[in-house]
This record gives structure tokens, sequence and C-alpha cells, in this order.
């Protein structure tokens, strides 16, 4: 017996609605969606200039990586945007815009990992600045109809240029980071431009 089509699971559910949603603001502000590698190099954790002892360095380790460019799990989401807007920077692009929601992973104690998705913001070019770049996340906060959002300078985040990096905030749950690539860290990836980023949880928009 064929099926009549009806099925009450049909549909897409409400994580995946604000995940879709979230996807419509960021490209009706001018980003064009990127799917990258969950797998990454250890190495791409001293190009963001991570620290030594930062718990992120503690990844999950592939057993048969093909090799060591793909040999561990990413726990920040951050290398591979920057490894993509080097790429459109190689190619000569003059102004990109990109976004990104993918996972991480975070080892637990049992031996597997809690995948929490983080929406991944990257620019550079023309008309493209901290405040462009905080206007355009004040504009995904209010379309998520989040409220008591708040905005605090955070000078130490070794990634980011320390004049020019903030943390967001829902009343007390932190939402995430933005703000200029440091020019050093950009230099890693020899790119001769102000680079602008932004790592927001997306677990913490859908609960606030």
């Amino acid at each position: 017996t064929l099926s009549s089509g009806i099925n009450p699971r049909r549909g897409f559910s409400p994580v995946q609605k604000a995940e879709n949603s979230i996807g419509a603001l960021c490209r009706s502000a001018g980003y064009n969606e990127i799917i990258t590698y969950s797998f990454i190099s250890p190495t791409y954790y001293d190009k963001i200039d991570l620290p030594k002892d930062s718990p992120l360095r503690d990844s999950l380790k592939i057993l048969n990586p093909l090799g060591e460019d793909t040999s561990i799990m990413r726990t920040t989401i951050l290398p591979s945007m920057l490894e993509i807007i080097t790429r459109n920077y190689n190619y000569r692009n003059k102004a990109v815009r990109l976004y990104e929601l993918g996972k991480i992973y975070l080892p637990r104690e049992d031996g597997l990992a809690d995948e929490p998705k983080i929406l991944s913001l990257g620019a550079y070019g023309d008309g493209m600045d901290f405040f462009t770049l905080k206007g355009g996340i004040e504009a995904i906060l209010r379309a998520c109809r989040i409220k008591d959002v708040r905005f605090e300078a955070c000078t130490d985040n070794a990634s980011y240029h320390p004049g020019r990096c903030a943390k967001v905030y829902a009343g007390d749950v932190e939402l995430g980071v933005f703000g200029q690539i440091h020019p050093l860290v950009a230099a890693t990836y020899g790119v001769d431009a102000e680079i602008y980023a932004a790592e927001l949880c997306f677990d913490a928009l859908y609960s606030v």
C-alpha cells in the first residue's frame, strides 16, 4: 500500500526553522553561505594565536586521518572561516561577506563530544568595519526577538584586535564574540586587509 503522503511528523522542526530563518537573515544582509570541513589541522590553532594552555586545544583525534590537515575535530570554527576568507583574498575578490552555521566538537569524559552549532560570520573589503558587523549582528538578534542585548569590550581574545573586539550578551547569557581579526593573525594567513569575524552560539540564540 502506497503512503498517502500524510505524516504528522512532516515538515521542519522548530530548530530547523530557526536555522533557516537565521540563514535567510544572513543572506539578506549580503552574506553568502559556506560549508567547511569539521576536520582541521592542529597547526590551525597556532595560526589564530590560540593560547598554548587553552582548553580548546584539547581536540578529538581522528584514528585514520587522510593527512595532518584533517587529523583533528575542530573546537572552534574561526580557522575554517579564515581559510575561506584567505582563499577569496588570494583570488583577488575585492569584498567578501560569508557565513556558516556549523558544528564544533568539544570532548567529553566518556570519549564522545558535545556538538554545539556556531553561527560564524566573516568579511573584508569596502563598506566593512567594526560597526557594520555590529549592526548586522544587531539586526539578526532583533529578528530573532532576542531582548536585553548588550555589548562588552573584549581585550583578552588573542585572535581579535584588542581595541576592536566585543562580546555580545542577552541579559547574563553570553552569545558570542565579534570584531576585527588581529593584524598579526591576518598576516599568518597572508591577508593584507582588515578582516572582521563573529562567532555566535546558535544554541544560545535559540534558547534565550
